[in-house]
């Protein structure tokens, strides 16, 4: 059996240890030391050399007792401001921040949950394959531990993400690519009271530009959006500078090339009107997770909650996560909930029996096939 008071007090332990974003060396500690505890191989790879944190991916392997390809569970260690000195409360089954903080849920009740579950197959003494655990860095502030992952140190087809909320038995099967971008419009300066028809307002492009673009909500799977702008000193010079950046995203990565050639084309055709030249910068963040109905691993996910009475949903989610690079890297994967509530703000909650219920699934997971 699973044991809830182990899983709530071993998760009510990690929401209390500092893991900002580039800065979870302690939260890695704390992994380490469980998983030796219980005999687990266990390192931490380069990957945090390469992103600038203080520590690497926690990778665990737990040796098979039985057959079945192996398979990895995975949740991220880091969380979003304000995350400092968290101290969670529990009442009537609901656990929340005491402060005005985050809680960590997202996602250190993934990581609670996995490990629950690992105890519990070893307990059991349950048949399962080769078992792998990841909990990476970064994965907040852009992914980067997913990003950095070596796929020799995990050598698996399937990989099971927890990070991501709903009703436990909530599947997310697809989730948009995105691209972070960066305009900068060059006009020319000139004395705006003087002689203003010498200059070229770098203003004045970037308005034309962002005016033909096709902005928000694009069509049913993509969208984009102006984050910021600022240029120009002062009333009396045409300005010489203006930059502004955006975002798009889509579910489909040949529409996120078509937005992104679409906002440069209108960049282009700008200039070609006012003058002066822009620079068109883009880099995508990550790519499109798209789940197919018939994927073995979202098949599995179904199966696993017709065991447990959990009612089983495979739905879209309009952000990004480690799931999504894990995919671009040719994994099978997929995003199940482990029930976390109004995540990145400091009203964060979750109940008590998701994690449990989120443990219960994994292990349903780990078990070899039958």
């Amino acid at each position: 059996m699973l044991d809830p008071k182990r899983l709530l007090d071993n998760f009510l332990d990690m929401v209390k240890i500092d893991s900002p974003s580039f800065k979870e060396s302690a939260m890695a500690e704390y992994l380490k030391d469980f998983a030796k505890k219980q005999g687990w191989e266990v390192r931490v790879d380069a990957a945090g050399q390469k992103a600038g944190s203080n520590t690497g991916n926690v990778i665990v392997r737990i040796p098979g007792n039985g057959p079945g390809e192996p398979m990895a569970f995975s949740a991220h260690m880091d969380c979003v401001p304000p995350c400092l000195g968290i101290e969670p409360v529990v009442e009537d089954g609901i656990v929340t921040s005491a402060g005005e903080t985050i809680l960590g849920s997202d996602d250190k009740a993934g990581i609670a949950a996995i490990l629950e579950a690992a105890l519990h197959m070893g307990e059991e003494n349950a048949q399962h394959p080769d078992l792998f655990l990841l909990f990476t860095i970064a994965e907040e502030s852009g992914m980067h531990g997913a990003k950095n992952l070596d796929p020799a140190d995990l050598p698996v087809k399937n990989v099971v993400v927890t990070d991501s909320g709903g009703p436990i038995g909530t599947v997310t099967v697809k989730a948009p690519a995105k691209a972070g971008i960066t305009v900068t419009c060059h006009g020319k300066p000139a004395h705006a009271g003087m002689e203003p028809e010498k200059g070229v307002s770098a203003i004045q492009l970037a308005a034309d530009a962002i005016a033909r673009m096709n902005l928000l909500r694009v069509d049913e799977e993509t969208t984009a959006n102006l984050g910021s702008i600022s240029g120009g000193t002062v009333t009396n010079i045409v300005a010489e500078t203006c930059s502004f950046t955006a975002e798009a995203r889509s579910l489909d990565n040949a529409k996120l090339r078509w937005q992104l050639d679409h906002m440069h084309s209108c960049c282009e055709e700008a200039a070609r009107k006012i003058g002066g030249t822009i620079d068109f910068d883009y880099e995508i963040s990550y790519p499109a997770l798209d789940v197919p109905e018939d994927d073995p691993l979202l098949q599995r996910a179904a199966a696993c909650c017709k065991a447990l009475d959990l009612p089983f949903a495979a739905v879209p989610c309009g952000g990004g996560s480690d799931a999504n690079i894990l995919h671009g890297k040719d994994y099978r994967v997929i995003n199940i909930s482990n029930g976390m509530t109004n995540v990145h703000t400091t009203s964060e909650k979750i109940a008590v029996q998701d994690i449990v219920d989120t443990a219960r699934m994994i292990a349903e997971f780990m078990k070899s096939p039958q």
